[in-house]
């Protein structure tokens, strides 16, 4: 997708000032957004093709080894799994950081929020039971349309969850609301889980800052960065063993 084609997709005409500086805004931000995913697509390149090299040797290595019981070669596959373990992490953030340099390139269509919610709803919810989780949907009827990349949404969903799941280790409730207020599509997302204390929740949207020993830190900015590149805003609310809610509201298609 080019620049020009995904700023076409997101420009609209409003006779209102204050309206069309926030398209001129939109418009940048897309523009801004391609460079970075170009770079990032070039660099996760580089970092791919060495790094297949290093882990199909490891493999490689590890089948020599691992059928012998010499307490050499017990410690050298040791020693070998765990650069292989470090090795699928790094695969990891070189994924996220590209998915969060991508998350500008956006197709808007209109569309319906409560069928996005709903599919995704239907797809996670066997996830959810194997972690004890309930999901609870409520969905207000005859939501107005808004404009949706339905791929990104899903995956502004698929995160949020994964978010969610992780601060209910023992099970939980998550709820998931849409309601329209203030010309705004409103999605809200709610956990019962441990919640977070302020210093932790103003850093939530800061690239690369996680609480989690193996986390990229990549995963809710790149919730963040898909909102707004839907014109939308995200803000948290959380507090210690209470649960979180996060709040995405949405221009409404005029």
């Amino acid at each position: 997708m080019t620049i020009a084609s995904t700023a076409h997709s997101v420009c609209f005409h409003h006779s209102s000032t204050g309206e069309f500086v926030e398209d001129q805004e939109r418009q940048r931000l897309l523009a801004q957004y391609a460079e970075i995913a170009s770079l990032a697509g070039g660099l996760a390149h580089e970092i791919r093709n060495p790094l297949s090299t290093i882990t199909l040797n490891l493999e490689l290595l590890i089948e020599d080894v691992e059928a012998s019981e010499t307490p050499r070669d017990r410690r050298m596959l040791g020693k070998l799994r765990k650069v292989q373990a470090e090795c699928g992490h790094l695969n990891d953030i070189v994924n996220a950081f590209l998915q969060f340099a991508r998350a500008g390139e956006i197709q808007l269509v209109d569309a319906d929020l409560n069928s996005v919610v709903r599919d995704f709803v239907d797809f996670y919810r066997p996830t959810a039971a194997e972690h004890r989780i309930d999901i609870s949907p409520h969905l207000e009827a005859n939501l107005p349309p808004v404009r949706l990349d339905r791929s990104l949404m899903r995956q502004v969903l698929q995160n949020l969850a994964q978010n969610a799941l992780q601060a209910m280790p023992s099970g939980g409730l998550l709820e998931l609301q849409t309601f329209s207020r203030d010309s705004k599509v409103r999605l809200e997302f709610i956990d019962t889980g441990t919640g977070m204390e302020e210093k932790t929740r103003s850093k939530l949207f800061h690239v690369f800052y996680s609480t989690k020993p193996n986390g990229s830190g990549l995963g809710l900015p790149t919730v963040r960065k898909i909102v707004e590149a839907h014109g939308g805003t995200i803000t948290c609310e959380s507090e210690l063993g209470k649960g979180t809610r996060f709040s995405i509201a949405l221009p409404i298609v005029e």
